[in-house]
């Protein structure tokens, strides 16, 4: 957390935070679908959960289909096919602040991201804009992961760190709380960006916005059933456009000095 934004922290004071809304993207996670859903409705019992499906061939929006007939609290987003996770999450962000949520969390379906440690990032999000649940500060860690995946990560997030030149550990984690108002300020209609890229893309706005980001260690658990949805071409555009962005922040930067300069010296 950088001093500038723990200076906001003292002086600002935030709203309360109202009715939080789970959203959980899926794609052919038939076998984690029931156990995840039930595992964040018993650690936030006052949350809601909102499923959103890109029509997954293996009944996955069946199965939720079945779980918001028995509980009240969850609810079905069907999607037309499979358009990418940044596009499932802002569909569900969406679909959450149409309908009165002041809360919105990110959270995968295959147990990576563990139900229980959701109250860590509530009740952090009372102090903060957006609260990130992160693998590498203390006190945060990976379970059954290879070395290599950890050197991947690990180095994907400081790269995007130093090229970006915001004070965020873990840029590319995916379990998040965002108050509403935080994503309304965020320009979410022109994110374009998909896989882990689309979670760099929004740390990076925020902090650029000068909202109060803050950082919760969580222990992040490989999945144990399904398919990972890593792949090749998510680490190529998280690459490319991460250099993109960090290249157009210093160009903006150096025409802002070169202009600075010009009018002291005229």
């Amino acid at each position: 957390m950088s001093d500038r934004a723990s200076d906001q922290e003292e002086t600002r004071r935030f709203e309360p935070v109202g009715p939080a809304l789970v959203i959980i993207p899926t794609y052919n996670e038939v076998d984690n679908i029931r156990s995840i859903v039930s595992r964040t409705r018993a650690a936030v019992p006052d949350a809601h959960v909102l499923v959103a499906d890109d029509n997954s061939p293996d009944g996955t929006g069946k199965v939720a289909d079945e779980l918001a007939a028995e509980d009240g609290h969850v609810q079905v987003l069907h999607r037309r096919g499979k358009e990418g996770l940044g596009a499932a999450y802002l569909a569900g962000f969406r679909w959450g602040m149409e309908h009165g949520f002041d809360v919105l969390v990110e959270m995968d379906a295959d147990g990576s991201h563990q139900p229980e440690e959701l109250p860590r990032l509530l009740t952090a999000l009372r102090h903060a804009d957006l609260v990130l649940g992160s693998r590498w500060v203390p006190g945060g860690r990976v379970v059954n992961w290879p070395a290599s995946r950890k050197f991947l990560s690990r180095g994907g997030s400081t790269y995007s760190r130093m090229v970006l030149g915001i004070p965020i550990r873990d840029v590319t984690g995916g379990f998040r709380a965002f108050r509403a108002d935080t994503l309304r300020g965020l320009g979410i209609d022109s994110v374009a960006s998909q896989g882990y890229c689309f979670q760099v893309d929004l740390a990076h706005r925020a902090v650029r916005a000068g909202y109060h980001v803050v950082e919760v260690p969580i222990t992040f658990v490989e999945r144990e059933l399904g398919d990972s949805k890593m792949s090749r071409d998510i680490v190529v555009e998280a690459l490319w456009r991460v250099t993109a962005w960090g290249a157009r922040s210093r160009l903006h930067q150096l025409t802002r000095h070169r202009h600075t300069g010009d009018h002291e010296h005229a």
